[in-house]
């Protein structure tokens, strides 16, 4: 079946802590993290090294350490950010992966085509420091 876009709690978790270390004025650690998005601290530390290795932040190990961004928000995309986490957005066709409908014309690829292409479009659009007023 193909995968149609959704946001995973990985996703949600990138784009919080995106957000988090954005505003801080200093590096703030994964506890920091947690604490405010009530993720694990587990589960966050994974994402976060995902994002440290597609380098949309960096990362200083030690009692002082934490995460700091390695772009300016401007630069970083909601796209980015997401597919850090995910892999690459394509849009699709058939979500039931048919080469010919039952019914004669494809409902649903359409449909799932243009939404993919729609969600893809409005998170390249929108970028980190869009998201800063929250």
């Amino acid at each position: 079946m193909n995968k149609v876009v959704q946001l995973s709690e990985a996703s949600s978790i990138a784009i919080h802590a995106m957000v988090l270390i954005a505003k801080a004025d200093v590096q703030i650690n994964v506890g920091h993290i947690a604490d405010r998005t009530g993720a694990s601290r587990n589960h966050l530390a994974k994402v976060m090294q995902r994002l440290v290795k597609e380098g949309l932040v960096k990362s200083t190990r030690g009692p002082s350490g934490g995460f700091l961004l390695a772009k300016d928000p401007r630069q970083i995309s909601l796209l980015d950010i997401y597919e850090c986490i995910e892999g690459p957005i394509e849009p699709t066709g058939c979500p039931l992966n048919r080469q010919v409908c039952p019914l004669g014309k494809c409902l649903m690829g359409g449909i799932v085509h243009k939404a993919t292409t729609e969600i893809k479009k409005y998170l390249s659009d929108n970028k980190l420091s869009d998201m800063l007023s929250y």
